[in-house]
């Protein structure tokens, strides 16, 4: 992320905060979760970054997600987290192959 999109968040990110307040009538959600994708091409550099998005924040390697084949971290701020969530070969090729069919079965709409 570059620094204008990195500001452009906060700033947002603030901005949505002084929003709420000013409008408590509103409803909000119970929860919020600011997601980050690493953008490495194989799964050794992906678990890297989440490794050292783990030991910047303090943070263990959440497992809860591996069999799904994610690996991933997060920190909490109350209800609001952020998670550093890398998605693994063998779970982006169970993805593509399940994507693959959509579209291809019509319900019978009788």
């Amino acid at each position: 992320m570059t620094r204008n999109h990195r500001s452009a968040l906060i700033n947002g990110l603030l901005d949505l905060a002084a929003f709420l307040e000013a409008h408590p009538d509103l409803p909000v959600s119970s929860s919020v979760t600011l997601h980050h994708f690493p953008k490495q091409d194989d799964d050794a550099g992906l678990r890297a970054e989440i490794d050292q998005i783990a030991a910047r924040i303090g943070s263990e390697i959440d497992f809860e997600d591996s069999p799904y084949g994610h690996y991933a971290t997060s920190i909490f701020f109350g209800p609001v987290e952020y998670r550093a969530v890398a998605v693994l070969a063998a779970a982006r090729a169970r993805h593509d192959a399940e994507a693959s069919y959509y579209g291809c079965i019509q319900p019978d709409h009788t």
